[in-house]
Parts: structure tokens; C-alpha cells; sequence
């Protein structure tokens, strides 16, 4: 009898073993990194979501989109607290607001990459991915005279794929570890409660250019994390830029 339990239960994990390696091939085939490399966490490549920092400081993003309408008040809000964020940008929102675009980077915020046509960017190939990414950075650069290498994936949607091709096109991939949910539209309150109980060290928050509230809770955040001693800078100037790993959470931290 117990020959036979253990015979049934080796049984079971071998024939677990397979379907996860035949579940693993195919979901590698159509969309993402294998299932068995994001269990055992082997191979499994991430974007930046926040920075192993001992001072008290971070980021704040705005990714744009769809409209404009109050960018302008946004940027008056950043001059009024002498803070500088970065703006992620899509690439036909450029198309239609290059203006606002120049003056976001006149008033001296960062301009990131934010694809193209703000695509699931993991369903892509890699050639489609380049594209994507080259026809932004193209806009950006002529407009800050740089090439930009910051890019937040649409959706926060990535892969393997999508990790490594923006690496070789030279670009740092970035996420958030505070996601302010002011795009569902829930007032002023809930948005400034979840920002400030969620922020620490090395935060990257983000907001979107056109939330509903946003010139309204922007500025009690602003004054409640400078109160709270916090610096608030570019993207680029919280993220390592060499001899660093990124733990399992997304934590960007020192290699040495």
C-alpha cells in the first residue's frame, strides 16, 4: 500500500512537471517568458519600479497620452514648488500637442519614451517593439535635442521581450511602486491618501497629465512630501545607471 502511495504521488509530480513545461513552451511561444522561468525567477527580466535609497528621496512621473488640457497648470504647480518630474509621452500625443511638448522641456522636466501608439507592448514582436520606440525617440530628441532613454512600457504591460529589446535600443525600462489610480477618477482625497501612505526612499510615482483632479491633489502632495522632507527629482536622476541588479520586487539596488 505504501509502495503504491508513492508510487501515485511521484506519478502526480512528474505529470505537474510536464504540464507546467508544455504550458511553459507555449506561453513562451505566444506571449511572455516562460511559466516555470517566472516561478523559479531564473530568467525572468524586470523594469525599474523603485531605488534602494537611504535619503529621502524620489520621482514623480506623469505619463501622456490623451489631452492636454491641463498640462499647462501642471507645469505652473511643478515651477511653484521647484520641482522637476518626467513626463513619459506617446508618440502620437507629441504628434498632436508639440508645442505643450517643446514647453515641457523648456520649463526643464525630462521627456520619456512611451511608444508610439501605446500598444500591449508584450504581444509585439521585437522589429515592432524598435519601431515603436524609434519613432518616438526620434520626435523627442528633435525636440530636446537628446535621445531619450528612459521608456515606461504602455499599460505597465511587459515581457522578456520587451525588457531586452529596449536595453539594446539603449533604453532604461520604468515602472512605478506608487501607482496613484487618479485615472479612475475618485476625487482629490483617496488619490493624496494613497500617494503619501505608499511613498518611501526611492519611490517612483506615477500620475497622468490629463487625471480628472490632478491640479487639484498635485499641489497637497508636493507640499505634504516637502514637508515630510522628501527631494523630488527627474527619473533619471534617482535610477543607478551601472553595477546595480533589480531583486525580484523591481527594487533597483547597488551591485557592490
Amino acid at each position: 500500500m505504501k509502495i503504491f502511495l508513492i508510487r501515485r504521488s511521484l506519478f502526480t509530480q512528474l505529470l505537474l512537471v510536464f504540464i507546467l513545461v508544455v504550458i511553459s513552451v507555449v506561453y513562451t511561444q505566444w506571449y511572455s517568458p516562460g511559466i516555470l522561468s517566472v516561478l523559479l525567477n531564473n530568467d525572468r527580466k524586470l523594469p525599474i519600479y523603485s531605488v534602494e535609497k537611504e535619503e529621502k528621496i524620489i520621482a514623480i512621473s506623469f505619463d501622456a497620452a490623451y489631452g492636454d488640457q491641463y498640462t499647462p497648470e501642471i507645469l505652473d504647480i511643478l515651477d511653484q514648488y521647484n520641482v522637476k518630474t518626467t513626463f513619459f509621452l506617446v508618440g502620437f500625443w507629441l504628434d498632436k500637442y508639440p508645442d505643450m511638448a517643446r514647453e515641457i522641456h523648456r520649463r526643464g522636466h525630462e521627456i520619456g519614451n512611451h511608444s508610439s501608439t501605446h500598444p500591449q507592448m508584450s504581444k509585439l514582436t521585437a522589429e515592432e517593439i524598435r519601431k515603436e520606440l524609434k519613432n518616438t525617440g526620434d520626435k523627442i530628441k528633435k525636440i530636446t535635442g537628446k535621445a531619450p532613454f528612459l521608456f515606461r512600457p504602455p499599460f505597465g504591460d511587459y515581457n522578456n521581450r520587451v525588457i531586452e529589446t529596449a536595453r539594446e535600443e539603449g533604453y532604461y525600462s520604468i515602472q512605478w511602486d506608487v501607482d496613484s489610480l487618479d485615472w479612475r477618477e475618485l476625487g482629490v482625497d483617496p488619490v493624496v491618501d494613497r500617494v503619501i501612505s505608499r511613498v518611501g526612499n526611492g519611490s517612483i510615482v506615477l500620475f497622468h497629465n490629463n487625471a480628472k483632479y490632478v491640479t487639484q491633489f498635485l499641489p497637497i502632495i508636493l507640499d505634504r512630501l516637502q514637508k515630510e522632507g522628501y527631494k523630488i527629482v527627474p527619473v533619471s536622476r534617482l535610477i543607478l545607471k551601472d553595477n546595480y541588479y533589480i531583486d525580484h520586487t523591481g527594487r533597483q539596488k547597488p551591485a557592490n
